[in-house]
């Protein structure tokens, strides 16, 4: 590759001194003023770095296009989901060669029937640079539609309803949605959430009948408090349509039987703080998975659907320390339970009549299991899902009553290279600076020598107890190919060993996330898996919290590292009651408005820690419509960087222009972002084919 970017000068972004002043304490921020979506200089100064990251990236272009069509030859284009039956038709999503978007389709009765298309996003997306299609929602009668789509990346979707009989498409639009709407059982009144234009909150439930002017929807519930968010679905059993509103900590529920839509709902159980549950209908009882008496692990209780009071919540399955109950699935005759142990998925199955209670049988220690989508209430068969960090993924079919499995898909890796035995995957455990143990799923190539020079990439989450399981990645085969370790470092903040995993990793514990990724980096480099010539780092959102805080503490670990989306102007951020999330985030981080909070907060955000130091080289990407992290929190970081850092190894921001927090949303274009990252990586690495 020639490398002629040298003289390639950084964009400097002015300094204009603004003071956040609080508790007696001041910041000064010098980015302040990028902080405004709208003024021209802001795009200008934000297309100056895209020039500036596509100058310093310009030898690798014919590389990235390389791993770009390399990703894309392992994706079979012409794919198809395996069919899931639902009140009398079969429902099927399909991909065609060369299109970048999902077809919707069903069957009527079987799969020989006639094929009927619902949907087909590659038109639907036409003249939009960001489409996507979220929350179709069929009518009991299977006569109409609701669908939501966003063109912006935003998350603030557009409501409409088709007629699946004629294919006309309703004239009326109800903008600003979460996306999802559910159907009464009167075929004509659909119920439907509202965002808070400025804070994107949802807090506003809806009913609109057919027929009618959107002007007349009635407004069925609205959350008035600022850290919950609310959301409509209708129970499995389609008995009850069920508001939910929830924040970090709390859940409250309302019911209503879904043949009276008119009617007034009823409150399950009030709120009540730190108390946090969720419901499911069988039968004439709900069946409550909460944390009920110190329950942290969660477990499942049932109520008569005529007293659902907490007073009434019975056990079904008890608490167990070591347990994690993570969902139910509700069938006629069994109900099936996701759990984890030690950071293992578990799929539980328990007939109704107490005559079978096993697990299935899993045997690898990297793999992820889960239950896929069981809408047929009536349904002798369990679909749930497998991969692991060596196996592609695959949709099996159990049948409770004969025992047997069947893999209706596994995913087909394309191009002719990939054997799963040329793999190895392990978990390891490091022990943190205060003797707490920390699992990692690792994977590589199989015979890779162990001497310190291998290049690593250790990617995290850590926040909202998310767990990043053990998963198969086509995409990934990119990096292991050609030499990579890949590691998922579980942390704490994630929720792999339970729940008490993630309450040590978040408000006044959050330190411990940055420094279990630090320690974990120390035992990669001590164990000669890598080097820190060789050791990279990747988070997103969240994890590119993580990421700017482990770069201030302790650069020296890292060749380099990108950090996606990421979460870097905390304080700032939390005292913004007006920027989407914030509010809603207070549990998670602790309100800055508190100084124990405002303190602690301080004392790791990204932003406010960036000193006079050498810096790893750092890739960092957002987009500008982003609703979850900022555009301005990156920019700024990155701006600030720029004015510190004492290094000369690369600082490239990348801004898509057109997209939000998930970045593009086609199948193909996404990978276009990958390989920019991966051609970061490898190019660091002086491997350039």
């Amino acid at each position: 590759m020639t490398k002629n970017h040298a003289s390639i000068e950084a964009p400097l972004a002015k300094k204009i001194e603004k003071k956040l002043e609080i508790h007696d304490d001041i910041r000064l921020d010098n980015y302040f003023w990028m902080n405004d979506r709208d003024n021209q200089e802001v795009i200008n100064h934000l297309n100056s770095e895209n020039t500036y990251t596509k100058g310093k990236l310009r030898h690798t272009e014919p590389f990235q296009k390389t791993l770009f069509e390399e990703m894309k030859s392992r994706i079979k284009e012409d794919d198809t989901s395996v069919p899931y039956k639902l009140n009398g038709y079969w429902y099927i999503t399909k991909f065609e060669k060369g299109q970048d978007y999902p077809i919707y389709t069903r069957k009527k009765e079987t799969l020989e029937a006639d094929e009927e298309v619902l949907f087909d996003c590659n038109e639907m997306a036409k003249g939009h640079a960001y489409f996507r299609l979220a929350g179709i929602s069929i009518s009991p009668d299977n006569t109409m539609a609701g669908f939501s789509f966003d063109t912006v990346s935003r998350r603030q979707y557009t409501l409409q309803i088709k007629n699946l009989i004629t294919g006309a498409v309703f004239s009326d639009k109800i903008e600003n949605t979460t996306g999802s709407s559910t159907w009464a059982n009167d075929n004509k009144t659909l119920f439907y959430v509202k965002k808070d234009e400025v804070t994107l909150r949802s807090d506003k439930v809806f009913k609109h009948k057919l027929y009618t002017d959107v002007s007349e929807d009635v407004l069925v519930y609205h959350e008035d408090d600022e850290t919950f968010n609310s959301y409509v679905y209708k129970s499995k059993s389609k008995k009850f349509i069920i508001i939910g509103s929830s924040s970090t900590l709390t859940t409250e529920y309302r019911i209503l039987n879904a043949n009276t839509p008119d009617g007034e709902f009823k409150i399950f159980q009030p709120r009540e703080r730190e108390l946090e549950y969720s419901i499911s209908h069988y039968g004439d009882h709900f069946y409550v998975i909460s944390n009920k008496d110190g329950a942290t692990n969660f477990k499942l209780q049932k109520t008569p659907e005529t007293q659902t009071g907490k007073e009434h919540w019975t056990d079904v399955l008890p608490h167990r320390k070591e347990v994690l109950l993570e969902d139910i699935e509700i069938f006629k005759d069994y109900l099936v339970v996701n759990e984890r142990e030690n950071g293992m998925n578990k799929i539980r199955i328990i007939n109704w009549n107490g005559s079978e209670d096993y697990y299935l049988p899993f045997d690898n220690e990297t793999y992820t299991a889960s239950i896929g989508n069981n809408p047929d209430f009536n349904s002798d068969t369990l679909r749930y899902s497998y991969n692991a960090l060596t196996t592609p993924s695959s949709v099996i079919d159990y049948n409770f009553k004969t025992k047997i499995k069947a893999v209706k898909k596994e995913q087909e890796v394309l191009g002719g290279t990939f054997d799963k035995n040329n793999y190895e995957s392990k978990r390891v455990w490091a022990t943190a600076r205060d003797g707490v143990k920390v699992p990692m799923s690792i994977v590589y190539k199989k015979g890779m020598e162990l001497n310190g020079e291998n290049p690593t990439l250790q990617y995290a989450y850590g926040s909202y107890g998310s767990t990043i399981d053990p998963y198969f990645s086509t995409i990934r085969l990119s990096l292991l190919d050609r030499g990579f370790i890949y590691v998922i470092t579980h942390i704490r903040g994630g929720e792999y060993l339970g729940r008490e995993w993630y309450e040590k990793g978040k408000l006044l514990s959050k330190m411990n996330t940055f420094t279990d990724f630090i320690d974990c980096s120390k035992y990669l480099i001590e164990n000669k898996y890598t080097s820190k010539d060789h050791l990279y780092a990747m988070g997103g959102s969240a994890g590119g919290l993580l990421i700017g805080t482990v770069i201030n503490l302790n650069p020296e670990l890292y060749n380099g590292v990108i950090a996606a989306v990421p979460f870097v102007d905390v304080v700032t951020t939390m005292l913004d009651d007006s920027i989407p999330l914030t509010t809603g985030e207070y549990d998670e981080w602790g309100n800055p408005n508190d100084k124990t909070y405002y303190d602690y907060m301080k004392s790791y955000s990204p932003y406010d820690n960036i000193r006079a130091q050498d810096y790893p080289n750092i890739l960092v990407t957002t987009g500008l419509h982003d609703s979850q992290v900022q555009y301005f929190e990156p920019a700024k970081w990155v701006a600030k960087l720029r004015e510190f850092k004492t290094d000369k190894n690369k600082l490239l921001f990348h801004i898509d222009m057109e997209a939000g927090h998930g970045g593009a949303y086609g199948r193909f274009e996404s990978l276009k972002e990958v390989a920019l990252e991966y051609a970061f990586l490898l190019d660091l690495e002086g491997i350039d084919h």
